[in-house]
Order: structure tokens, then C-alpha cells, then sequence
């Protein structure tokens, strides 16, 4: 994929990503009267909503560092071996910072 296309599809990404932080960072749970029940209900609502948060989080860091990548000039090549990152992986993972091998490894220390 080449720079320009990644830019576009990443800063899309971001700007959606912004948009649900945005969003889930707002009050998950209205003030109101409510029962005993009702507040073991808004917990597992909050737990959720953080959840999905974070994540959304994580996913922005990965699509902001792919940024840097492509202003540094190393994008499309693997942070850990230094091998390009093959062209499906980023038409599908834009946001990919390693290849197959070295994620696969990345997430058996995990």
C-alpha cells in the first residue's frame, strides 16, 4: 500500500477513533433514581464501557504510530525484524507495525 492511501485510511481511522473516545468518555450511566439491582446493572454497563474504551484507546496509539512511520519514512517494514510488512496485512491492518512472524511471537509473550 503506498504512503498516501495509508495516510488517508489511517487519519480515518483516527478521526473515527476520536470520535468514540469521545463518545465513551462521556457519563455511561445517567443520574437518576434507582434501585439496589439497578446499581449492580450500571456497573457491569461501566465495566463495559471502559472496556470498549480502552480498547479504542490501545487501537488509537497503534494508528498514531503508524502515522509516525509513514512521517519517519520506515512504514510498511516490520518494528522488530526490519522485513517489509506484506501488502495484505496492511490493506487489511493498515495500522500493522509488524509482520506475521514477529506479531505471532509478540502475542506468545503476552
Amino acid at each position: 500500500m503506498d504512503d498516501t492511501t495509508a495516510r488517508e485510511r489511517l487519519e480515518s481511522m483516527q478521526a473515527e477513533l476520536d470520535r468514540s473516545i469521545r463518545v465513551l468518555t462521556g457519563d455511561p450511566v445517567a443520574v437518576r433514581d434507582r434501585s439496589a439491582a439497578d446499581a449492580g446493572s450500571d456497573l457491569t454497563d461501566a465495566d463495559r464501557v471502559q472496556a470498549m474504551l480502552d480498547v479504542a484507546v490501545a487501537q488509537r496509539r497503534a494508528v498514531s504510530a503508524a502515522l509516525e512511520r509513514i512521517d519517519d519514512g520506515s512504514y510498511g517494514r516490520c518494528v522488530d525484524c526490519g522485513k517489509p510488512v506484506p501488502d495484505g496485512r496492511l490493506e487489511a491492518r493498515p495500522e500493522a507495525a509488524r509482520c506475521v512472524h514477529c506479531q505471532a511471537k509478540q502475542e506468545r509473550r503476552r
